[in-house]
């Protein structure tokens, strides 16, 4: 079978899977693993003609130097937040399973913004509040979350919770430049294009960082994400690290 037969083929499966309705069971996200897209195309001797971030060896050996410089550069500024996350209560920092590169899972770290029961908090709420269930199931995030502490208001809103990711650039997990990681919920929401962001290593910031994060709908947010991955360049990736600092500053969609 030819190559773009076969990924035509398995796109247009996927958007059958992924409009018979929303139940994980029924979505049969592996399909759109890029890995089995690519181990196919190896045995036939093809290459696919897009630029995939993840195997471009400028782009990991950026983010080597740039987060280990970075994590030695920001060390005291390290303590001084985890003092601060400390004085709430529970661990300094939080590890969330997120959906990473060929559709592997991997620990995000943050550092800690939410009270130690988060999850029982989340589920009464959700429970007893029809709005937020709604903007809940719409954005998986919350504009009003009473699971965030004080401190992790003002670390969030500053994206300073985000900095222990610069751990899982150094490990490979993640690129200073990417996507955003997203939950396992989330991948039946990205459809075909969950092959284009499994082509990427999920960045600490990105091109919906820079474009007013969770002001930004959900469909433009997966737009995004598969043009970055289908037309990812070094100097774009700088560009995205140059314009951060003013997004971060400005806090658009921060919450």
């Amino acid at each position: 079978m030819a190559p773009h037969s076969l990924t035509g083929t398995m796109s247009r499966q996927a958007v059958l899977i992924g409009s018979t309705g929303s139940s994980s069971r029924a979505y049969d996200w592996h399909r759109l693993h890029a890995a089995a897209i690519d181990s196919h195309l190896d045995r036939e001797r093809r290459v696919l003609p897009l630029r995939e971030p993840a195997t471009r060896a400028s782009k990991r050996l950026f983010d080597i130097l740039a987060s280990a410089s970075l994590l030695a550069l920001l060390s005291p500024l390290f303590l001084a937040l985890a003092v601060l996350a400390k004085r709430d209560g529970g661990p300094v920092l939080f590890g969330h399973r997120r959906v990473g590169l060929r559709g592997r899972s991997f620990k995000c770290w943050k550092f800690r913004t939410m009270v130690p029961n988060a999850e029982a908090v989340l589920a009464r709420l959700l429970a007893s509040d029809p709005e937020a269930r709604a903007e809940w199931e719409r954005d998986f995030k919350l504009r009003d979350d009473p699971r965030i502490t004080k401190v992790g208001r003002f670390l969030r809103t500053t994206s300073l919770d985000e900095l222990p990711q610069l751990l899982n650039v150094l490990t490979g997990d993640m690129s200073l430049v990417g996507p955003r990681p997203i939950v396992q919920d989330e991948v039946r929401r990205y459809g075909a294009a969950f092959h284009d962001y499994a082509r990427c290593r999920p960045g600490i910031t990105g091109v919906w960082q820079i474009s007013g994060r969770n002001d930004t709908g959900y469909g433009e947010r997966v737009r995004l994400d598969r043009d970055y991955a289908r037309n990812w360049s070094f100097l774009s990736d700088l560009r995205v690290l140059l314009r951060t600092p003013s997004a971060v500053l400005r806090r658009d969609g921060a919450y």
